[in-house]
């Protein structure tokens, strides 16, 4: 009875091994589509206050004129392609388009950055678009201080684990990753968990980045490059470049700089 016992037993923990070994995904190349979502009107309405027009007729009037003519969330789409050492992340699709007016032109409605990254090296490669301007900033990964929750969620089909970091000082970001992609990446320049990135927001700027498919295709060499048209500098460089540009823009400067940075 006792040997019959040993059997079942060794036959139940071999079917829960191969279940699991089944579900397993270790997942090294291939390909993220996200969505990014900004929520316009109340971006807007946060940029009226710190332009000082909360009560200003022009400003209510021009908020209720962009309110007619455009959808709430402005959405755009991007693709991430890794390897095992290497991310590329490229805008695919702009914002859905403005129709203009005062609020047509705000930086935090662009796309403005095309990243390579080589994660093994922790160094990357971003061209980055501000304004009429295109840089090529070539420097170390960001250093994110992650504090990692035990809250999950699925996204895209995988199994994923928040994380909260600051950035930049002030930024509030709220990282999903999973360990089932064994690459340390995500959409634009966020990374540093141990697993990719899929779902990604940053609360107070209202602005989220969320997988919406992924594929475990190889991935050829020609898909992991970005474009290099751009004038060379480092962070610091441009972090200069900016701040002396934007030193007459007022109080809208720092929301500016935060987001050219970003």
């Amino acid at each position: 009875m006792k040997k019959l016992t040993y059997i079942i037993s060794a036959y139940l923990l071999l079917v829960a091994f191969h279940s699991n070994a089944q579900h397993a995904r270790f997942v090294t190349q291939g390909t993220i589509a996200y969505e990014k979502r900004i929520n316009a009107y109340t971006l807007i309405k946060d940029q009226i206050k710190i332009w000082g027009g909360g009560d200003d007729s022009f400003y209510k009037a021009a908020l209720e004129n962009y309110q007619k003519n455009n959808p709430q969330f402005k959405i755009s789409k991007s693709t991430l392609y890794f390897g095992k050492e290497t991310t590329a992340f490229i805008p695919t699709e702009e914002a859905i388009a403005s129709t203009g007016g005062w609020f047509g032109d705000m930086i935090e409605f662009k796309q403005a950055n095309s990243i390579l990254t080589n994660v093994k090296a922790g160094t990357s490669k971003t061209q980055k678009k501000v304004y009429d301007e295109t840089y090529m900033v070539s420097d170390s990964t960001r250093k994110i201080n992650w504090k990692i929750t035990d809250e999950f969620r699925e996204i895209a089909g995988y199994n994923c684990r928040r994380a909260n970091a600051l950035v930049m000082d002030s930024v509030y970001v709220v990282a999903f990753y999973t360990e089932e992609i064994a690459v340390s990446g995500g959409p634009e320049s966020f990374g540093g968990l141990p697993g990719m990135i899929l779902g990604l927001a940053l609360p107070h700027e209202h602005v989220t980045w969320f997988a919406t498919s992924v594929s475990d295709a190889p991935v050829s060499e020609d898909k992991l490059k970005i474009p290099t048209k751009g004038k060379p500098v480092n962070n610091k460089q441009l972090y200069d470049i900016l701040k002396s540009a934007l030193k007459s823009w007022g109080k809208s400067a720092h929301q500016t700089f935060k987001w050219a940075m970003m």
